[in-house]
This record gives C-alpha cells, structure tokens and sequence, in this order.
C-alpha cells in the first residue's frame, strides 16, 4: 500500500489526469444507464395503447412522420429511432416514415394526406415549415384550403430533434434531459390531448406565401444572433461578442419601414369536436373535391375599406410579427397576433445585454417598445432595403410583404399537464 500511494504521489500529474477521466467515464456510463431507464419506461406505457383490444372490423390508426434527418446536426435520425420510433411501433400505430431530405416531394405529401389519421413531424422549426412548404409548393390553391380545413382536422405531433425547436415551450414541459424531452414528446401523441395553433401566411409580392407557427423576425437581434456560432471559439461569451462586435459595423442600428395594419377579429365559437367512423376513400375523395371547389371563391379576398387600416412609420432596432402560440390563451374571445416595434434609442450596453436574452426568448418585446394586436399587415420597406427576415428560425430575403393571421388552423398534440395548466391559467 506504501509503494503505491508513493508511486501515485510521484506520478502525480498522471493521477490526477488518471481520476479526472475515470470520474467522467463514470458519470458517462451512468448517464446513459439513465437514458436507458428512461426509455424502458416509456416503451412500457406505450405497451399499454398497444395492448388495448379494438374491433377486427377496425383499421389500425396510421400515422405519417415526417422526418428530417439533418435537423440536430445530422444527429436527428439516430435519435428517432432510439427514442422516438420504438414507442411508436409499441402503440399499435401503423406508422409510416418519410424522410424530408429532398426535393421533389410535395406531390407524395398531399397523397398520404388523403390517407392518415395523424401526422407527426420529427425534426425542428426549419421541419415544421419545411413540410408546410412542401404542400405551398405543389398547389398554393389547395394549401390555402389544405390548412383551413384538412389540416385543421388531422392533428399534428412534433417530436423536438432540432436544434431550435420553439413549439416545445408550448406543447412540454421543460427538461434538461433530451431523451426525457424526445420520449415525452412521443408519449403526448398518444395520450391524444390537443390544442388548436395559429398560423402566420406570408407573402411578398411575387412569391409563393410563407408559413409560420412562430413569427417573423427582422432586425439587429436577428442578424447577430445568425452569427454567434461564428465565436464558437469564445465558449460561454459568443453570444455577447457577436451582439459586441455587430456594434462596430453601424450604429445606430435602426430598420426604417412603413406599416398598414388591421386590428384583432372576435374569435367565433369553437365547434365541437366530432369523431365519425372514418368513411371509405371514395368517399372522402368525393368530400375532397367539393371542399376544394366549395372553397375557391372564399380565395377572393374581402373588400377592405381605406379607413379600415391604420398607418404608420417606423424606425426601430428590429420588429417582430408573432403569434399567440407562445403564451396560449384557449379562452380568449379575440384573434390577433403580436407586433413588436423595438425603441431605436437602445444604447450599445443595452443592445449587447438584451441580444442574450433575444437568444432564450427570440420574440420578446422590451417594455419601452411599441406593441400593435393585429389580424393582418403590411409591412412596405425602403427601394433598396437589403438584408433578411428570420421566419421561424429559418432565412428570407428582406422585401415588403403581406402578413395574415389564420386563427386555430393547426391542432397540435400537447403533454396534458400542458393543457390543463392552460385552462387554470385562463380561468384565473
């Protein structure tokens, strides 16, 4: 024993080095003994959905996921079928995968609409746009009835993979654990507790429509926070330096732009929820095409006078355009979604604290801004104005466009206590 506590206090460098990785291996390993456990037990409550007995005469429910292999640094796939898939089989879902990392695809996706139950999206926001995208992108007509009626009707999961994955605020509770988050995520779907989305259609003057569930961004916020990756190298600093060091390029960094908006609309009645069997697909073709030809004059936009609109100028650090989907509020009777004008006076101290915080909540609105409800807008930009806008994470070059709330249009699966919390806070 003398030797070797001698020979440990000789070599002392290689102890210390020799102690430091057997403690972070043995942190490692009963790290993923954790994950592990977690994941048995959520397999096993998804045994009990599959173990339910249902009638010969009735199909089993099929899902469609829609996948994004990429999301996550590449890492997304790996995780889905880890933590995510084997619930999904253990359910009784007949489940069907379809990998969004290509082009070309819109045509299949408005097929296997015709024929599932559910639609669950695996990925991050650049996914949960990528797939609304695909849709604009084979029939702008039908998308616009797509999201107003078929949508509205098949509910949506999403299974948190990304990087940037906003919805999970609303729809999970917090969790440091990613396996936790993914496996909780994954069990909401089944659980089958739902609530209704707004969307964000965005359209510029010659291109097809934008679809957001977040919002619009665009802004000195926006494009620094696009480079903080760029300081990776500074470790817990390169948020600040990159908002520091965007300082240097000009400043007073301000965004110059006219605004046109309408005011919130009164929220109609919810209708209740309806589950018929499902009827044969010759059926719900024929149901299809009257929707689709019922709906084409209700494309025709309604006359709006002139003196239904206010007008501004603005001169702000950065705007934002957002829905309610952040702080969900099922009980409110008025639909409109958040419009954020940022104070163009912030100092530089002011701009690089703050740029931390835009990180966590990106659509946060200073207490010094000026903040509109609204049910549409248009936002006019200068002859020349460069730059971008951030849609859900996602990059657009800057142009005037046309912003207009959809009320309600996405039903998304949620964690019950989500819901439940909802209610309290919307009684309270």
């Amino acid at each position: 024993a003398g030797k070797v506590l001698s020979t440990l206090r000789n070599h002392w460098k290689k102890t210390t080095f020799g102690v430091c990785l057997l403690s972070w291996g043995g942190n490692w390993l009963y790290g993923k003994h954790c994950d592990n456990l977690l994941r048995r037990a959520a397999c096993q409550e998804a045994q009990t959905f599959g173990n339910q007995l249902i009638p010969s005469s009735v199909p089993l429910k099929k899902a469609t996921v829609f996948l994004n292999p990429a999301a996550c640094k590449g890492k997304a796939r790996n995780l889905f079928e880890k933590n995510a898939a084997p619930i999904l089989h253990l359910s009784g879902l007949d489940v069907t995968v379809v990998k969004t990392d290509y082009e070309g695809q819109a045509k299949k996706l408005l097929e296997l609409m015709e024929n599932t139950d559910l639609i669950i999206i695996a990925g991050g926001d650049g996914t949960v746009q990528e797939v609304l995208q695909e849709l604009s992108d084979a029939n702008v007509n039908l998308l616009s009835s797509c999201v107003q009626a078929v949508f509205s009707k098949i509910p949506i999961g999403f299974i948190p993979l990304g990087t940037t994955c906003s919805l999970s605020h609303t729809l999970y509770p917090e969790s440091t654990n990613q396996v936790q988050h993914i496996t909780n995520a994954t069990l909401a779907i089944l659980k089958g507790e739902t609530v209704p989305l707004d969307v964000l259609q965005i359209k510029g003057e010659k291109e097809q429509p934008v679809f957001a569930v977040t919002g619009l961004r665009w802004g000195s916020y926006r494009d620094a926070g696009v480079k903080v990756s760029k300081y990776w190298y500074l470790g817990p600093l390169k948020t600040k330096a990159a908002h520091f060091f965007s300082t240097f390029k000009e400043w007073p960094q301000k965004r110059e732009a006219a605004l046109m908006y309408l005011g919130p609309t009164e929220r109609p009645p919810e209708e209740p929820e309806e589950k018929p069997s499902r009827p044969p697909l010759y059926v719900r073709l024929y149901r299809r095409l009257r929707l689709y030809w019922s709906s084409r004059p209700k494309e025709i936009p309604q006359e709006v006078t002139p003196e239904d609109w206010e007008e501004l100028k603005l001169s702000t650090v950065e705007l934002s355009i957002a829905t309610r989907n952040r702080q969900l509020d099922l009980m409110r009777t008025e639909d409109f979604m958040d419009i954020c004008i940022e104070a163009d006076t912030v100092s530089k101290g002011q701009f690089v604290s703050r740029g931390s915080q835009k990180m966590r909540d990106p659509h946060m609105c200073p207490e010094e801004s000026q903040c509109i409800q609204a049910s549409r807008c248009i936002l006019q930009l200068p002859e020349g104005t460069e730059g971008s806008f951030g849609i859900d994470n996602e990059e657009y070059e800057a142009m005037p466009v046309e912003v207009k709330l959809l009320p309600r249009k996405l039903r998304f699966f949620c964690d019950p206590r989500m819901r439940e919390q909802m209610l309290r806070a919307a009684v309270q």
